[in-house]
């Protein structure tokens, strides 16, 4: 059976595209179909959003022929400041302090705006052998028969191919028409993003301040300027979002602190409510899920996209070297082996973070003091702080080939 492609991908924000690239290099066919049209995301000016790539997703994202056209503007994340704290009253005087010095693979990582990153891929994208967009275009309607699956787009299209890939974030059209169900929970938060320029330099350090209601998030990017997860009661994050700017910045300034000196918006303000969605499946006949589609997680640590390219790279080793020893890249055996490689450390770190937002995200004095006791004990401990200086650069467990830096 003629087909149009090999594998079918579903969403084209990030994980998508990434997917596709590596895929393409690999020998294989692909079509990614995205909603949104491509040149107004292309041409999006600053807005303050932006992504912490650990050390293993830039090596991902130098294997496939991207990182070379951000690097440049990309912040290198130097050291990493984490404490508990209150409104008025700065950081706790037991602290956690990663330094990159303490490993030898560079930067921890990298703060990147998403215009960049998406302008690299498409471009990318346009250039690749094998790699066609269709933007602009939404899925309506999948079917899965014998060796192939179809999907129907709004505009009357339809699209054939062997796998499709839901790349199609946490409300993902592609899992619920294979039937997989999720699981998971809203944390009565809201995250409040922002940008701000500020007067004095970060010095490449990411300071995470616990508060009662909600992680603080400062995170450094190119020239005095820091990316801002604040986060919020669902109702008291209402209230904050409809301030204007000059008060929104007089209730922000006393969390804040004054370490980086005077502080000013730069771009819009976002919120977004924050919750945990795990798909009970990442894979189903002839389809496989990426990203969000099987995972949505806290953003407390960062780790959202870092995990979704952990996906890319385990799914395109699966699928490319089923291709190479000439098996069916979508039969059930090929596909359960991508699940079995994500499904349990994706669902493990999801669940980690929901703890640890568990148990700072209060202001119970017997947990504040057994938990500023544990980051000053871990601070204290070299090599338990350098254990958790690895993890978080993305470097322990099973690394995909590309995450290791060599080709797929």
């Amino acid at each position: 059976m003629e087909r149009d492609t090999d594998v079918i991908i579903a969403g084209g924000g990030l994980n998508g595209p990434a997917l596709a690239l590596a895929l393409a290099q690999g020998g294989l066919r692909v079509t990614v179909i995205d909603a949104r049209p491509a040149p107004a995301r292309a041409e999006t000016g600053f807005d303050g959003r932006a992504y912490a790539l650990a050390i293993a997703s830039r090596r991902l994202l130098a294997a496939i022929g991207v990182w070379g056209a951000v690097a440049d503007r990309a912040q290198p994340i130097l050291g990493i400041k984490a404490s508990d704290g209150r409104a008025g009253e700065g950081a706790a005087p037991f602290f956690l302090h990663f330094d990159h010095a303490e490993i030898e693979e560079g930067p921890m990582g990298h703060m990147l705006e998403d215009r960049f990153l998406y302008a690299a891929f498409l471009d990318a994208m346009r250039n690749a052998p094998g790699v066609t967009l269709r933007d602009g275009e939404k899925v309506v309607a999948q079917a899965v028969a014998g060796a192939g699956v179809t999907v129907a787009l709004a505009s009357g299209r339809r699209v054939t191919g062997r796998v499709l890939v839901g790349c199609d974030g946490r409300a993902s059209g592609t899992a619920a028409r294979a039937g997989i169900r999720r699981h998971g929970w809203g944390y009565g938060q809201t995250a409040l993003v922002c940008a701000l320029d500020h007067d004095l330099p970060h010095h490449g350090i990411a300071h995470q301040l616990f508060m009662p209601a909600g992680p603080l998030a400062i995170l450094p990017l190119p020239g005095n300027r820091s990316s801002i997860v604040w986060s919020e009661s669902d109702a008291t994050a209402a209230t904050i979002a409809a301030l204007p700017d000059d008060a929104f910045l007089d209730l922000l300034r006393p969390r804040f602190g004054d370490f980086l000196g005077g502080i000013r918006l730069a771009g819009a303000r976002f919120t977004y409510p924050l919750s945990l969605s795990l798909a009970e499946r990442y894979a189903a006949p002839r389809i496989a899920l990426a990203g969000d589609a099987a995972h949505g997680v806290h953003p407390i640590a960062g780790q959202g996209l870092n995990l979704g390219l952990r996906d890319v790279g385990a799914l395109a080793e699966v699928l490319v070297d089923a291709h190479r020893r000439g098996e069916d890249i979508g039969a059930p055996d090929v596909l359960d082996r991508y699940q079995r490689w994500r499904r349990f450390d994706a669902t493990a770190l999801a669940l980690g973070m929901d703890g640890v937002n568990r148990l700072f995200s209060n202001d119970n004095p017997l947990l504040r003091a057994a938990r500023d006791l544990g980051l000053g004990l871990v601070n204290a401990t070299p090599p338990l702080r350098r254990h958790f200086i690895r993890q978080a650069a993305g470097l322990t467990g099973e690394l995909p080939r590309l995450m290791q830096g060599r080709p797929v």
